[in-house]
């Protein structure tokens, strides 16, 4: 019997909204954008967490990372090495990148320096680009591909350096620029590599490499008077079968030169991604929360026009409490159809979200990650909008009283 009448509801529910197909797809549009919106922030973000941990993984597990402070929850302490130079003296130094060398089972150790300077031509300047200091076992332990000329070697001159392709064509108004010379920190350089365009700009490294300057690791602390300023440290295991003991020897090693002092973060396999992931979660949240206000328009509008639908109806609803409807039943029929806008709204708004986070994510370089969990968060928002904003509608039909209901001729 209840399934012969969820039947007849959503039978009734259909011809009721076909009767008014324009009203019907105006009320739908204000979930839809709501879901699409939501589906989109949730499918880009998928994406660049799937990026983050991509990247890790192509190190199969033996990559670790040293960064300076405690293990902490706050994001910026992970995702902004710079910060640490910016707002103080990072607590690792040149004898933690010597002990860490002394360990065996290390492929590379790579220390990285942040800097900040302008770079000017004759014809052109690029403010506040980010300088990376480092050695030439850094490519071990990033994903650069170069668009011309080479990476940074052993016997470079320190007046040498690669450049992003961005940066680039700022400053020479080509992505080949190699042999070019510009001036940074009242010196000259000459370029002698460039860095792909694709390479990703989201990275646990947290260099936009497209934009960034790399000089030698020595001209790094030259840049900076003489002293060192480390804000992390890559090192690559021979072995991803004694990582584990290999991290236990550095942090071992590193504690011993810091006097016991628990001053630094040694980052492994997930544990790498997962501060990016946690940032990236926790925009989604803020974005998706923004997003969904619109939601809460569109179940509005949903509420509005199944109170008019109310209306229009009195005297039906009349008529079926006097041929014996019930109260569940007239609830029943009203939130069906409130339920069938939503989620036509909720399935057009998904895969709209879903073709918008393909075209924004062309522009990007990394494609959106469309998972189960976006779709079935489409489908809840849906029925949540139909439910919640249908329900005083249903229950105003249901309460009115049935002889008044047929007094009524419209």
């Amino acid at each position: 019997k209840m399934r012969l009448m969820t039947v007849e509801h959503i039978t009734d529910a259909y011809q009721t909204l076909r009767r008014s197909r324009a009203r019907t797809v105006l009320t739908a549009l204000g979930i839809a954008i709501g879901v699409a919106s939501v589906t989109c922030i949730l499918a880009i973000s998928d994406g660049a967490r799937g990026m983050i941990s991509n990247q890790v993984n192509t190190y199969d597990g033996k990559l670790m990372i040293v960064r300076p402070g405690a293990q902490t929850r706050d994001l910026n302490a992970y995702l902004n090495p710079a910060g640490q130079q910016l707002f103080g003296t990072s607590s690792l130094v040149e004898a933690d990148i010597e002990a860490a060398k002394s360990i065996d089972g290390i492929d590379a150790v790579v220390p990285l320096m942040i800097l900040n300077a302008t770079a000017k031509t004759s014809r052109a300047e690029a403010a506040n680009n980010v300088v990376l200091s480092t050695t030439p076992a850094f490519i071990k332990t990033a994903d650069i591909k170069m668009n011309a000329g080479q990476f940074l070697g052993e016997e470079t001159d320190d007046s040498a350096v690669v450049i992003g392709s961005e940066l680039s064509t700022k400053l020479f108004n080509t992505d080949r620029s190699v042999g070019q010379m510009f001036t940074m920190y009242g010196q000259q350089f000459t370029v002698i590599g460039v860095v792909k365009t694709g390479a990703n700009p989201v990275n646990y490294n947290t260099v936009d490499y497209g934009n960034a300057i790399f000089v030698s690791y020595n001209q790094g602390k030259l840049l900076h008077k003489g002293s060192t300023q480390i804000q992390q440290i890559n090192v690559l295991a021979k072995d991803k079968d004694n990582v584990s003991a290999v991290k236990d020897k550095l942090k071992e090693k590193i504690l011993k030169q810091h006097l016991g002092e628990a001053n630094f973060t040694i980052l492994s396999g997930a544990d790498i991604g997962r501060p990016t992931g946690e940032l990236f979660s926790a925009l989604t949240a803020v974005m998706a929360a923004i997003a969904a206000i619109s939601l809460v328009v569109g179940g509005v509008g949903i509420m509005n026009i199944m109170l008019v639908g109310v209306a229009e109806r009195t005297r039906e609803i009349g008529i079926r409490k006097a041929v014996g409807a019930s109260q569940r039943t007239i609830i029943g029929q009203f939130l069906v159809e409130s339920l069938m806008i939503s989620l036509l709204g909720g399935t057009c708004g998904y895969l709209v979200g879903c073709l918008l986070a393909v075209i924004i994510s062309s522009q990007m370089s990394f494609g959106p990650t469309m998972t189960w969990s976006t779709a079935i968060a489409a489908l809840l928002m849906a029925v949540g909008s139909g439910v919640i904003f249908g329900t005083y509608p249903a229950l105003k039909a249901a309460r009115k009283n049935t002889i008044e209901s047929l007094r009524q001729y419209h």
